[in-house]
């Protein structure tokens, strides 16, 4: 159960409402703090609308985090938004696999980009080498981007988990399809 309420439309003033057009719980809990709250979807609005980094390749990167953090919400949630930016169920299972340390077949930048967010989980930042190698095939812009995407959903996953944010019922239905070691 989250630590603080769920608010709906009528409980926040008119000016804040736009904020819960997408109907989730984590924008129903961060309405708590609307002006923080519009920050955070600033920054959310960018990654997934105007970055210029790869879709498919910064939603790998989000779904490295929230496996590796073991975020059922982050996980299931970026599952289905990932599979409207191009990832596939063959790519989420080789993420697994790559997480693992078992061989997949994506490409050499996917697998280091998916390298470089595990290392920001576990080791605070990216090896020289896994930057040097991602940063032979992206711009400096892109770079920036994605490192910065890594970083936010590190964030973000500490915020659902101290948050103890409830996962939303239809996203169940991914977890039986992707289940996460030592999630129930």
């Amino acid at each position: 159960m989250a630590r603080l309420p769920y608010l709906e439309a009528d409980q926040v003033a008119p000016e804040y409402r736009d904020m819960l057009k997408r109907n989730t719980n984590l924008h129903k809990l961060l309405v708590n703090s609307p002006d923080m709250a519009r920050a955070f979807n600033g920054i959310g609005g960018y990654i997934r609308f105007k970055s210029k980094l790869d879709p498919r390749l910064r939603e790998l990167a989000i779904l490295q985090v929230g496996w590796m953090e073991k975020s059922e919400y982050e996980f299931t949630h970026h599952v289905k938004i990932g599979k409207e930016f191009g990832v596939t169920d063959d790519d989420i299972k080789a993420m697994m696999a790559e997480t693992e340390g078992k061989p997949s077949k994506l490409e050499p930048l996917a697998k280091a980009i998916l390298r470089g967010a595990r290392e920001m989980v576990r080791e605070l930042a990216m090896s020289d080498a896994t930057f040097a190698e991602i940063k032979n095939e992206l711009s400096d812009e892109h770079m920036t981007d994605l490192v910065l995407t890594i970083a936010f959903y590190c964030a973000v996953v500490r915020v659902l988990a101290t948050m103890k944010m409830d996962n939303e019922s239809y996203y169940k239905e991914v977890l039986q399809q992707y289940p996460i070691p030592g999630v129930k």
